[in-house]
């Protein structure tokens, strides 16, 4: 079952919305126990580190998270601050967050690029994932990035006052920065192939 984490500062009905347009059955989840009986889990994105700990504290979902990725290795997917929050530390709002991937997250320059970066912008997929190798053009809204500490996780890269993380990858656990169910045929696609991947299977 493909459960959509409902929270707060979240776009969770868009999502929905678009992996339903797949032909899929998903729905909103916001309580532990239905959290543990999902094979795949999305974490959509909108608004601010801070904000999205918070309501993910509030609805008790910050333990059993952790349990369901790590240990029952149910298939991830974090989108914008739901990738964002994958790592260690956020300089929005002076964040911890899940840990799941070392590295922090950062803010652009601000006397350099227009914050946040909005629109559309080109992704560069640097690891030969068999679901998705060719570049594309993704729609992103975001003021900060993830720095990851290990290189091997990042699984593309997208260009704003220079090269920044824009998808990262790990095991079951995948990251978009950009918003994957805004942008097009290319945000679908990307979608239906984590949809398709099974438990434990590898992407590549």
């Amino acid at each position: 079952m493909i459960g959509i984490i409902d929270y707060k500062a979240g776009n969770a009905p868009s999502v929905l919305s678009a992996v339903t347009h797949l032909g899929y059955e998903a729905e909103l989840v916001s309580r532990p126990d239905r959290l543990m009986e999902m094979t795949h889990i999305i974490m959509p994105g909108v608004g601010s580190a801070g904000a999205t700990m918070s309501s993910l504290r509030e609805l008790d979902l910050i333990d059993v998270l952790r349990e369901v990725i790590l240990e029952s290795k149910a298939m991830f997917l974090g989108v914008c601050v739901g990738m964002q929050i994958l790592f260690e530390y956020s300089e929005e709002d002076d964040t911890v967050c899940l840990g799941l991937l070392p590295g922090q997250v950062v803010s652009f320059n601000r006397q350099r690029v227009r914050v946040p970066q909005m629109g559309w912008n080109k992704v560069h997929f640097i690891k030969d994932l068999s679901h998705r190798t060719e570049d594309d053009y993704f729609y992103f809204v975001n003021s900060f990035y993830a720095v990851p500490e290990n290189d091997s996780h990042i699984w593309g890269i997208a260009e704003n006052d220079g090269p920044f993380t824009a998808a990262v990858y790990k095991d079951n656990i995948f990251g978009t920065q950009f918003h994957i169910e805004k942008s097009g045929e290319a945000g679908l696609e990307l979608l239906n192939a984590f949809l398709t991947l099974e438990r434990g299977e590898p992407l590549c």
